[in-house]
């Protein structure tokens, strides 16, 4: 079986941190007896305590290196929400520069230009443009 109890990455007692899953609010949250830490995740139906506490410690790394959650004013830290089909920043741009996205604008100059009859739309021996009746 899968430990419950865990090691504090703060004080460092032994067994002190306690892991609570509820999983229908879909929610972990761990906290430790001795030195009161506490932390929060969002979870699924497969996971465990141990899943919970995997998250604290990367939580714990990301903040060490600097690049990690901001700190809001109770002291606690904020939540990062993930982002719908994105993996993260896209590399070579900087923070809060927005990417345009241009694929699903039609442009009828490019399909003039194309058509070669300079009218738009269908063009081609035997097809009428729009314009012409």
């Amino acid at each position: 079986p899968l430990p419950s109890t865990f090691d504090c990455l703060f004080c460092n007692h032994e067994g002190s941190v306690i892991v609570k899953l509820d999983k229908k609010a879909g929610v972990g949250a761990l906290s430790c007896k001795v030195c009161s830490q506490h932390f929060q995740c969002a979870i699924n139906y497969l996971s465990a305590a141990v899943d919970v506490y995997a998250d604290w410690v990367d939580a714990c790394d990301a903040v060490a290196k600097g690049d990690g959650e901001e700190i809001d004013d109770d002291g606690r830290a904020q939540a990062r929400v993930p982002v719908a089909g994105g993996g993260g920043r896209q590399r070579g741009r900087a923070r809060g520069e927005e990417e345009e996205d241009d694929d699903d604008i039609i442009d009828d100059a490019d399909a003039d230009e194309e058509d070669g009859d300079g009218m738009g739309g269908y063009g081609g021996e035997g097809v009428v443009a729009d314009d012409e009746y």
